[in-house]
């Protein structure tokens, strides 16, 4: 019953949800729950109910997004952001406070990470101001409480966890300090009226959002974004969203696993030199050539000594593969990468980290080739069928990554029925 186009078209209208890109499966979940909970006895009555509730409308949105985030996610993003917004301060010569905007913000913890980066950083409080936006009034109201699971605190480096949290009952709660440097509100990205009377923000994060969203609905929120975005600002992205930037006018800073973006402006060429007339070069004696000497960083490297303490196990490998990749450490996560596989028979999720670290570095063909190989190993793979829907998307192959998204739909439906 849950199948109805109509919940699926609620949901693409009020948060731009497109089906293909999540699953039917989850819908249809979502909405089985919702029926059960508001005791409609089908999907008609509960239909009725959702058009004339708006407390109903809000619960299923609720049921349908599922937060997934942590402190720190992409540590290079936060690091960077640090380096610029010190730099920034000094171009408008400190006299105005720094304002960053995170959307979605989720639970909190993205927007709580900017605050405790730039503490850090030496930033004084009066000198930025953190706005974190979610259309999920749950997910609000526990961003605002400020108290977290250990799921929230991921990798090796928790440091920042005895500097800005004080345990309580084997939760951690947010320091003062932080909190009062973030704002918490209620908002949808898709509302015309969005932050309408406020000033740009010289930061702003929106990660793994646009990869759910259709075509047009991704340029209407790129659109809304860089409005939003002060024109020398930054825009944050997640990592497989880089790619769809640049037909939006927008370019990488450079900074690797930093997923920073900024407004592309054409340079202007410059003027045509004057020519002048210039005299005859004086005879030159040749000089003796010098010889060659060995550069200090070569093009050949040098044997590199084993690191210690590398797994061998297949299971702990992958899991070190994973949490190099969330840290942001591209490096040694393919590394990792290739080690497993001169010791393991191949792995569809080994070949789908070489693709996403691929995606990140800006090797869309390479990207594509390794999402491809993992499909080839597991042809239901989800995040490679998703992050080559989204590549493809980006590519201007539409047809292609429907295909994709069409098939990772089924996949998810298909592991649905299979778990009732």
């Amino acid at each position: 019953m849950s199948n109805d186009p109509r919940f699926f078209a609620f949901l693409k209208e009020r948060i731009g949800l497109d089906v293909a890109s999540v699953g039917e499966a989850i819908i249809e979940r979502a909405v089985r729950q919702r029926c059960q909970s508001s005791q409609s006895p089908s999907a008609e009555a509960y239909w009725q109910h959702l058009q004339t509730s708006h407390d109903e409308q809000q619960a299923l949105i609720e049921a349908v997004i599922v937060p997934e985030t942590w402190f720190f996610r992409y540590p290079e993003s936060f690091a960077t952001l640090a380096r610029l917004a010190q730099a920034r301060l000094a171009e408008i010569n400190q006299m105005r406070a720094l304002r960053i905007l995170s959307l979605p913000c989720s639970t909190g913890e993205e927007p709580y990470s900017i605050a405790m980066a730039l503490l850090d950083a030496g930033l004084a409080p009066h000198q930025f101001k953190v706005q974190g936006m979610d259309v999920s009034p749950l997910s609000v109201e526990r961003a605002r409480r400020g108290v977290y699971g250990k799921n929230s605190f991921r990798g090796a480096d928790l440091e920042f966890r005895d500097r800005h949290f004080t345990e309580d009952a084997g939760s951690y709660r947010i320091a003062d300090r932080v909190r009062e440097q973030v704002r918490l509100q209620v908002g949808n990205l898709l509302d015309p009226a969005l932050l309408a009377n406020e000033p740009t923000y010289d930061f702003v994060f929106c990660r793994n959002l646009l990869i759910y969203f259709d075509q047009p609905t991704q340029k209407q929120v790129f659109d809304v974004l860089k409005a939003l975005t002060h024109v020398d600002g930054v825009l944050f992205i997640g990592p497989a969203e880089g790619s769809l930037l640049g037909r939006h006018g927008m370019r990488s800073i450079g900074v690797p696993q930093s997923f920073a973006f900024s407004r592309h402006v054409e340079p202007t060429p410059p003027p045509a030199p004057l020519v002048k007339p210039t005299p005859a070069p004086l005879p030159q004696r040749r000089a003796a050539p010098i010889p060659l000497k060995p550069r200090p960083f070569s093009t050949v490297s040098p044997n590199v000594p084993p690191v210690k303490g590398v797994p061998t196990d297949a299971g702990d490998l992958l899991s070190q593969i994973a949490t190099l990749a969330n840290e942001g450490k591209s490096a040694e996560a393919r590394a990792a990468c290739e080690r497993y596989l001169s010791s393991h028979p191949p792995a569809a999720q080994v070949f789908y980290w070489l693709g996403l670290l691929s995606d990140v570095a800006g090797s869309a063909l390479e990207a594509q080739g390794y999402y491809r190989k993992a499909l080839y190993l597991e042809p239901q793979h989800p995040q490679a069928l998703m992050h080559l829907a989204a590549l493809l998307e980006s590519q201007g192959d539409s047809a292609g990554a429907r295909r994709l998204q069409a098939r990772a739909a089924r996949s998810e439906r298909a592991d649905s029925e299979s778990k009732r």
